[in-house]
């Protein structure tokens, strides 16, 4: 598979996001400044990575979502091109418009970071074959504006259409519905504020995460 990560000013995941790639797919992923204009040829995956793209200035992603690189990869994503945004990836799917919603601050007003418990909605995307549906897994958060919000009408659409990839089990920023991740009309776009390059080996504590990135290399390489 051969995957590119977008870097931003202000990205602090992406090491630990192409780390993960290349543990379970045996292949470093392109990094890709946010300047450039083009991907690389033949890329199969594209990864926006967590962090605080500009310093969160504005509202977090709203400046990534600018960068000259972000109609590549909506470019790609409407050709099929596998895109994955874990955190502030998410915020900037969202800025972009390749997702519905918006990620706002925390319900409690404060950064919150630690394992929590998600339930996997849809286990038959691109990115989650490898669960079960109605599966418990573990996968850390780490996040200040991570609250996802849309009209009860994009609710009861992302409800009723399946696009909801996984939810909170225990609550967690406040975001409409429980919803941790979410997936385009096509499926082949997700966001998700939990972390899964940080469950990816055993030091990590559980490797619920790895998963997805397996389930993702499976499915491309198909």
């Amino acid at each position: 598979m051969k995957s590119a990560v977008i870097v931003f000013p202000g990205s602090n995941c992406d090491r630990d996001l192409a780390v993960a790639i290349e543990q379970v797919t045996g292949r470093a992923p392109a990094m890709v400044w946010h300047r450039e204009a083009e991907l690389p040829d033949g890329t199969d995956f594209i990864g926006l990575p967590g962090g605080f793209s500009y310093g969160d200035y504005l509202r977090s992603g709203a400046m990534a979502a600018r960068s000259p690189v972000m109609q590549a990869v909506a470019d790609a994503a409407k050709r099929g091109v596998p895109v994955f945004g874990v955190c502030n990836g998410f915020q900037v799917l969202t800025e972009a418009g390749l997702l519905p919603g918006a990620l706002m601050r925390n319900a409690g007003l404060s950064f919150v970071c630690r394992p929590v418990a998600l339930k996997v909605e849809n286990s038959q995307s691109l990115f989650t074959s490898r669960y079960q549906a109605g599966e418990q897994i573990t996968i850390p958060v780490a996040h200040h504006d991570g609250n996802y919000q849309a009209d009860p009408e994009t609710l009861k659409r992302l409800e009723g259409e399946g696009r909801v990839a996984f939810r909170y089990q225990e609550g967690c920023n406040g975001s409409a519905n429980d919803i941790a991740g979410i997936l385009n009309e096509s499926g082949n776009v997700l966001g998700m504020m939990p972390h899964p390059e940080r469950a990816v080996e055993a030091a990590h504590g559980n490797t619920d995460g790895r998963r997805l990135f397996e389930g993702l290399l499976e499915a491309v390489s198909a």
